[in-house]
């Protein structure tokens, strides 16, 4: 009897974090999604050109609906470089959650990336992001 008490308690604190564990892993495949955007929006950035409009083609990149993968319903691009993804197929306290990706033009992050500037720094995971903190992973915390 003893022996199926503290087999159930540690089923119930086990089961719990295996559970936060596998749904971290899937939004670390969305953060993929949202690296090789955040190659080409660099790239646009440096040519100096104008920045496109949100969603453009012209930031080299897939976006909205065209980038649905497993775990990525949409990802977009906004006038400012933002690339923002959003979630699918994870859990319940995950899905339809933010995911962002911001330029920066200073290693510190205070400035951020105007045409023709180089980009120093992005930051993941800070202004509109809504996935729970406890599901990113620690390099996307803001």
């Amino acid at each position: 009897m003893i022996v199926v008490a503290i087999i159930g308690i540690l089923a119930a604190v086990a089961l719990p974090a295996y559970q936060d564990y596998t749904s971290r892993a899937k939004v670390s495949e969305i953060l993929l999604s949202l690296s090789q955007c955040r190659t080409s929006v660099t790239e646009v950035f440096q040519s100096g050109t104008d920045l496109p409009a949100a969603d453009d083609d012209a930031w080299g990149c897939t976006t909205g609906a065209n980038a649905k993968t497993q775990y990525v319903k949409e990802l977009h691009v906004s006038e400012a470089g933002v690339v923002s993804a959003t979630s699918q197929n994870i859990s319940t306290d995950a899905d339809d959650k933010t995911i962002t990706m911001i330029p920066y033009s200073d290693a510190a992050g205070n400035t951020p990336a105007a045409k023709g500037d180089n980009v120093a720094k992005w930051t993941c995971g800070g202004d509109g992001t809504t996935m729970p903190l406890k599901f990113l992973p620690a390099s996307c915390r803001g």
